[in-house]
């Protein structure tokens, strides 16, 4: 059975290999369960209803994304609620209650009728193909730098910004400014106060994590990925008992594993509201639905062609296959967001760590989409997974993906200057779209004034023109 719906054999690969594949990625992934409702509730300051609410709809909406990559597309990409998309949907809920006077509840119920809106254009672009015609438009030396920048953006996460660590001097504090950043120990020991044991177990976990899955990798073991990653939480977990004088396990003692549904009923499930909606002035909304699109666009887009450019599911033209399904797929998971009460769907980089791992067919979405709704149950379980185990991983992902820097055809300034700025834009922005943007300006301008004009395509034209307005107008 499962090798029809999937096609296991004809994708060459296997049921464990595409479970272990599903793992994986959720292992690198689990962090949005807690921290999307975080985010979109001001760290639960909006009160637990509303929290509880959203993390079940965190929940639902990703995996219901998941299972229409699965079954219509049957790709391996997973899917969530996107980072900084959330921020950016907190912000609007934020000035919201500034415009309207309105509650915070009242304001995020009429946000969720933005992303309402968004999801709908969207399935109806991806019906009519539009989406599709929109990757196609991205010059191919702009797709060919899109796998390396999302590989620094990985980096970046995992060794940067991933593992930030607290303590009674403040923070958060990151690796890569506060730990090697420092001139010395000592310095870092005073700029971090109590939190530098905590850094000094993370560092040391983290790269004791990498180097066992680049071993394990070395040596042909199919699940290094989610072996180390599984090697590096023992490994905080016992740092933690040891040195710390932490027990890692102490939350699950009180945690609650019945699924708040009454809250979600309450607060977030269906509960648009549009008087609220109709509040904001016509512009404004425009505004911040058009700015969704582009952003999300352009990140899921980003992703796609990035990870599937590294599993090697693009063809000689650089196209993937089933590239509507793929984008259909997050646009459902946007609409049954809004519906269950979390902001946009798309497609998550982390994906990356499930392809590495072997997976490319639908069943590795399947398995994380299940776990997801699983976390219903046991998100206390899901949510003792170290950060440092996480970035083990990711680091692994983003160093492998750089390797598409090896078909960038280095010697044409109009396509190394696209990837260049793309390889710093991205981590440094933490937006896939914004680097894309930046990237597609660069190839129309160097094209345009090197008296090239024609090999850029209208919808480039069109494309690049509208990041600009981003940016300068919009941003």
């Amino acid at each position: 059975m499962l090798e029809k719906l999937f096609q296991l054999k004809a994708n060459k690969s296997t049921v464990r290999t595409e479970i272990i594949a599903g793992l994986t990625t959720f292992m690198t992934m689990a962090y949005i369960i807690a921290l999307n409702p975080n985010l979109l509730t001001g760290f639960g300051a909006e009160g637990a209803n509303l929290w509880n609410g959203v993390f079940l709809a965190t929940c639902i909406a990703s995996a219901v994304g998941m299972f229409v990559m699965a079954f219509v597309a049957n790709k391996p990409f997973a899917m969530a609620p996107g980072m900084g998309l959330n921020s950016f949907f907190a912000v609007v809920v934020a000035n919201i209650v500034n415009l309207t006077g309105m509650t915070y509840l009242q304001s995020f119920q009429a946000a969720l009728c933005i992303i309402l809106v968004e999801g709908i254009v969207f399935v109806i672009l991806s019906v009519l193909n539009v989406r599709e015609k929109i990757v196609d438009a991205i010059p191919l030396g702009v797709r060919l730098g899109i796998a390396p920048a999302i590989g620094m953006m990985l980096m970046n996460i995992g060794i940067g910004s991933n593992v930030g660590v607290y303590s009674e001097t403040g923070g958060p504090f990151y690796v890569m400014r506060d730990f090697f950043g420092s001139l010395t120990a000592s310095l870092a020991k005073n700029t971090m106060g109590s939190g530098y044991a905590s850094m000094v177990l993370t560092v040391a976990t983290m790269f004791i994590g990498l180097f066992i899955i680049v071993i394990l990798a070395q040596k042909g073991v199919k699940a290094a990925v989610i072996l180390g990653m599984l090697a590096a939480s023992v490994i905080y977990w016992a740092g933690e008992a040891i040195f710390l004088h932490v027990n890692p396990f102490a939350s699950l003692a009180g945690a609650s594993f019945l699924p708040p549904f009454k809250d979600m009923a309450e607060t977030t499930l269906f509960k648009f509201n549009f008087s609220g909606f109709a509040q904001i002035e016509g512009f404004t909304i425009v505004t911040l639905i058009v700015t969704f699109c582009i952003i999300d666009m352009f990140d899921t887009i980003g992703t796609l062609v990035g990870t599937a450019s590294r599993a090697g599911m693009l063809d000689k033209n650089g196209k993937m296959p089933k590239m509507k399904e793929a984008l259909l797929a997050d646009a459902v998971g946007t609409v049954v967001g809004s519906a269950t009460g979390t902001s946009t769907v798309t497609t998550f980089v982390e994906s990356a760590s499930g392809v590495e791992a072997g997976g490319r067919t639908g069943l590795t979405a399947l398995t994380t989409g299940i776990v997801f709704l699983a976390c219903m149950f046991i998100a206390p379980i899901a949510a003792i997974i170290p950060a440092a185990a996480t970035s083990s991983a990711l680091i692994y992902v983003g160093v492998l993906m750089l390797t598409g820097l090896k078909n960038v055809h280095f010697d044409d300034m109009a396509e190394t200057v696209p990837v260049a700025l793309m390889l710093i834009a991205m981590p440094v922005s933490g937006s896939i779209g914004h680097a894309i943007g930046i990237g597609l300006i660069a190839y129309t301008v160097i094209k345009l004034f090197t008296g090239k004009a024609k090999d850029v395509s209208v919808l480039t034209y069109v494309l690049s023109a509208i990041f600009l307005l981003k940016f300068f107008l919009v941003a």
